[in-house]
């Protein structure tokens, strides 16, 4: 069968001169070449698993040994002059290219990058923390996996409170069926850190311990598996019940930037004795009474009080010499009122659209 030197691709003898005439016809055929596609087609062609050479070389084995000498050489020696022309054409075609697929006007003015941000809680967090620090209190951060030793055995939570099974605590697999400080827990609250915190340190204390909480909870507009939480404490041998009207006075302040109304109610929690429910004035009606408040002008913001004599102990610090006030506050709960936001779940989104309208 013959075939037309013009053509790399078409089938050819196994002899020296057609090898010579694919070998032209190849790098002529690379050189015309306007474009990556039609170089490819060229190599898929002469060098492909069906191409020329190859066609030639699987020949070799049915000549006499002198002619397979000489026929394998001048398909080697083929095989590397096509290859290199393909190279050289190649680059000369990528250089030539444009950088991008269209023309650009390089006077036209560019765009200008986003800014980031920082998100609203944790702006917030920060500007609490340079309230609490300019009045000489320390930041703290205690661990996100915690052990039921710290969170409920130091908290003065009873063994059977419905807070230590699953459905409402995060409790790690592998230390199922074990006890206090072997049993461990994404933290459910931040009040496990004053132990720790009061456990490395020596009284006087003032300190605050901001950060991530986790619940086993069904989401909807007003409750999150995740949100975070703020905590301030004192420790002293005298704090009077005004230390912690002011505690809760300068986080109020820092939030809504104006004094805002507060009231103490008599409440319950196990690590606080004497422990109180802390109201403010709805900031919504001006306490005059209005839907987000339920018509009684006062919103239920944060618990507080003194700490439990038994969480003093955990924290090894004698109740009858040293005392305290606590308070936790829920920062997006503020974030929530600060900017009129209705649900909880929009800030842990990360909704670009949502986080960007507080940069």
């Amino acid at each position: 069968m013959t075939t037309s030197s013009a053509d790399p691709g078409a089938s050819t003898q196994g002899t020296p001169t057609q090898v010579a005439e694919v070998r032209l016809a190849a790098k002529a055929a690379a050189r015309r070449a306007a474009t990556i596609a039609e170089l490819d087609a060229v190599r898929r062609e002469v060098l492909g698993k069906s191409g020329t050479l190859p066609a030639i070389r699987r020949t070799i084995g049915s000549l006499a040994e002198q002619d397979r000498k000489l026929l394998g050489a001048a398909v080697t020696e083929a095989q590397h002059d096509i290859v290199e022309t393909l190279q050289q054409r190649e680059q000369e075609l990528l250089d030539s290219e444009p950088a991008v697929a269209i023309p650009v006007d390089v006077t036209l003015p560019g765009i200008v990058p986003g800014d980031g941000g920082l998100h609203p809680t944790v702006q917030m967090m920060y500007d609490l923390n340079d309230a609490f620090t300019a009045l000489n209190f320390e930041v703290h951060a205690g661990p996100e996996i915690s052990s039921e030793l710290f969170e409920f055995d130091y908290m003065n939570f009873p063994p059977d409170h419905p807070a230590r099974e699953s459905m409402d605590t995060f409790w790690l697999r592998d230390s199922q069926g074990e006890r206090g400080a072997a049993r461990l827990c994404l933290r459910p609250h931040l009040t496990g850190a004053s132990v720790r915190y009061m456990l490395s340190h020596t009284p006087p204390m003032r300190f605050v311990y901001p950060g991530r909480v986790y619940r086993n909870e069904t989401t909807d507009a007003r409750h999150e598996r995740a949100f975070f939480q703020y905590e301030v404490l004192i420790v002293d041998r005298d704090v009077p019940f005004t230390a912690g009207k002011f505690l809760v006075n300068t986080i109020l302040d820092t939030v809504f930037g104006h004094p805002v109304r507060t009231r103490m109610r008599t409440g319950f929690f196990p690590f606080v004795e004497p422990g109180f429910e802390i109201d403010m004035e709805c900031q919504v009606c001006d306490g005059s009474g209005c839907r987000t408040c339920h018509g009684v002008g006062w919103l239920e913001i944060m618990p507080g009080g003194s700490p439990h004599p038994n969480v003093l102990r955990a924290g090894g610090l004698d109740p009858a010499e040293w005392t305290g006030f606590y308070v936790n506050v829920g920062l997006d709960r503020l974030v929530m009122m600060r900017y009129g936001i209705n649900d909880v779940r929009l800030m842990h989104s990360a909704d670009l659209r949502f986080a960007s309208q507080f940069h």
